[in-house]
């Protein structure tokens, strides 16, 4: 175990971090935000918590101190505005591009040899921001969407199936966006088997169309972001990269002619172990999944071109 970085003590943050503290995963977790006081309140109510349950874990909030950051092993970044009511796409990626900038120089100044795990949106421009503006190797910056998104995935064919997550197998690649996302339903299996077995093409369509639009619909519910799936999908990418788990995680990561794409970040299957992203898995696609597989890494390099054009790279 090491010690773990987030940035951005808001909803997912706090819970990325609280997720980290009590599955014991790290020594050291250090919650940094901008705001006054927001981090260390945030921490001292889970340090409070942890004494319920005989949490070991040292836990630190501090307020834009990234001395205290130093030496961590892994950085979680959230930082980042949501998009606001009358906010245009290109105005999103300007404010949070230079968010992302300003962070990743930050850490780096204290943690140089740090992993940088991305959630800060739009996740998958932000994640090719972070490893450009950085000059980090490929390896060492992943974004955290395919994890999330895979999870959703999970958990509508185990509602569809009425049969326990846990015997579910699923990924989602493409990327993380619910227009851009690729639920692989013919990669999908329950205990081994096929889902197709038990669930007929309409039943898989809408799974797959409830999965795009997962994080919407927990929006129209709760009325802001979910934060519980995100802040525990970002928490697993570490959990992977501390224990050198070798885990097979969708991830946004620099491609260079994998799928036949170079110079992205994009969701694709990873092997995610002490090294960061240490493997590309190029799984075989239907010739539909390749075809919008073609299609979301063109929406994603429209975003890219946005970070071009605003001169932030």
């Amino acid at each position: 175990m090491g010690k773990v970085t987030v940035v951005g003590a808001g909803n997912v943050g706090a819970t990325c971090a609280n997720v980290i503290a009590t599955h014991g995963l790290a020594n050291e977790v250090v919650l940094i935000d901008i705001k006054e006081g927001f981090a260390e309140g945030k921490v001292l109510d889970m340090y409070q918590a942890s004494a319920l349950f005989d949490g070991g874990t040292k836990m630190t909030g501090v307020t834009n101190d990234y001395s205290k950051t130093a030496d961590s092993d892994v950085v979680v970044i959230t930082s980042g505005l949501p998009r606001k009511p009358g906010m245009t796409r290109e105005e999103l990626i300007g404010v949070n591009a230079g968010i992302v900038k300003s962070v990743m120089s930050s850490v780096l100044k204290y943690s140089p040899n740090a992993i940088c795990v991305i959630v800060s949106n739009p996740m998958d421009p932000m994640t090719y921001l972070a490893l450009k503006s950085s000059g980090l190797p490929k390896n060492r910056v992943i974004g955290m969407g395919g994890a999330l998104d895979s999870s959703r995935f999970k958990c509508y064919l185990s509602k569809a199936l009425n049969a326990n997550i846990n015997d579910i197998d699923g990924m989602v690649i493409g990327g993380h966006g619910d227009t851009t996302m690729i639920p692989l339903v013919s990669k999908a299996s329950f205990r081994g088997n096929p889902v197709s077995k038990f669930l007929d093409a309409e039943t898989l369509a809408k799974v797959a169309a409830d999965t795009m639009v997962g994080g919407a619909t927990l929006t129209g519910l709760l009325g802001t972001s979910a934060w519980d799936a995100p802040g525990a999908a970002a928490a697993s990418v570490v959990e992977a990269i501390l224990f050198d788990q070798k885990k097979m995680i969708p991830s946004c990561v620099y491609l260079e002619g994998e799928f036949g794409q170079n110079d992205i970040c994009i969701g694709v299957p990873a092997i995610i172990g002490k090294n960061g992203c240490e493997k590309v898995v190029e799984i075989e696609l239907t010739d539909e999944e390749k075809s919008k597989f073609e299609a979301s890494a063109a929406a994603v390099r429209k975003n890219i071109a946005v970070l071009h054009d605003l001169k932030v790279l």
